[in-house]
């Protein structure tokens, strides 16, 4: 389960949002459970006896929520066996163990967030337009209501409106923003971000990133230098980088995923837009595929829609 560190004693609030949390989940990831449900309600309609045909209807009704095939294989291989070496599974029973094997897979412990080094520097990286700034903003959020002290970096000095997204966001939340001009060097304005934290007793920087520069080459160089010189400016920065990853556009997320492994350590994934797909499987897919841990979700677009993973509550909301 995430953990979450924070300065004030919220346990009470805690609990009653971990009560709300599983109908959040259910209410917010509708569109992948009525997609699985399109498949999988033919497939549990009738109890009987799992065999190699109700393997392959199941296979189906799992590519339908955007499941990889190699992921698709890891859940059901496990009990492939069991059927063959005699077990007689009814498909009731069926269901909780595919849930079972989910959770093996989703099971991967987050890094706590914020990271303990004061100021911690977090690197929040990404392609444009998969929420990586609104994303930014939302755990500005929920670190401020915690407790915690907070600066923005606008460190995506090449699109002017990520710029001005993140400084409305700062006066919005009263979180001081580090920027500066348009087309300046993405390295001097984390160093100058970095320094501005440390001087100012801050607790987190969170610091957005370019998504996209001429070339992928180029900007994985970029996220390089930005990542060398934060270290320079505090010792171990960056202490976090999250990748942000947009739940809508499927198996591409894969390949963003193999794109940012190449610059930067990759330690913690959010996954924005699972209110808005039926394509939700594919935090399946990539716990399989990277073995990284996922830290949040985005379940809508105000503030506090950006819920801490919970992967018991995720299973039980997407399987109908």
């Amino acid at each position: 389960m995430f953990k979450w560190l924070r300065k004030k004693d919220n346990s009470q609030a805690e609990e009653a949002q971990k009560k709300k949390l599983l109908g959040k989940f259910k209410e917010r990831l509708s569109r992948t459970r009525e997609k699985l449900k399109e498949g999988l309600s033919e497939v549990f309609v009738i109890e009987r006896n799992v065999d190699e045909a109700f393997f392959e209807e199941l296979e189906e009704a799992l590519i339908t929520a955007d499941i990889n095939i190699d992921t698709i294989k890891r859940l059901l291989t496990p009990l492939r066996m069991r059927v063959s070496q005699g077990e007689l599974l009814k498909t009731s029973e069926f269901k909780e163990a595919l849930k079972a094997e989910m959770l093996k897979i989703l099971s991967l412990e987050p890094p706590p967030f914020p990271p303990e080094a004061r100021p911690a520097a977090v690197f929040v990286v990404g392609v444009n337009g998969v929420g990586k700034t609104t994303s930014i903003a939302k755990l500005g959020y929920r670190l401020k209501n915690s407790g915690f002290s907070v600066l923005f970096v606008a460190a995506d000095t090449f699109r002017a409106a990520a710029i001005e997204q993140l400084e409305n966001w700062g006066n919005r939340l009263e979180i001081p923003v580090i920027k500066q001009k348009l087309g300046a060097d993405p390295a001097s304005v984390v160093f100058e971000g970095l320094k501005a934290a440390k001087s100012r007793n801050i607790d987190v920087a969170l610091i957005d990133t370019a998504g996209r520069l001429h070339t992928k080459y180029n900007l994985m160089e970029e996220l390089k230098k930005m990542a060398r010189v934060a270290g320079k400016a505090i010792e171990e920065a960056p202490h976090q980088n999250i990748l942000v990853i947009d739940a809508t556009t499927g198996q591409n997320a894969v390949s963003q995923v193999k794109w940012f492994k190449e610059a930067l350590p990759i330690h913690t994934l959010i996954v924005t837009k699972m209110d808005g797909t039926a394509k939700g499987g594919i935090v399946l897919t990539l716990a399989h595929l990277f073995k990284i841990p996922i830290s949040f979700i985005g379940l809508g677009e105000k503030l506090e829609d950006l819920e801490p993973f919970d992967p018991e509550a995720f299973v039980n909301a997407i399987i109908p």
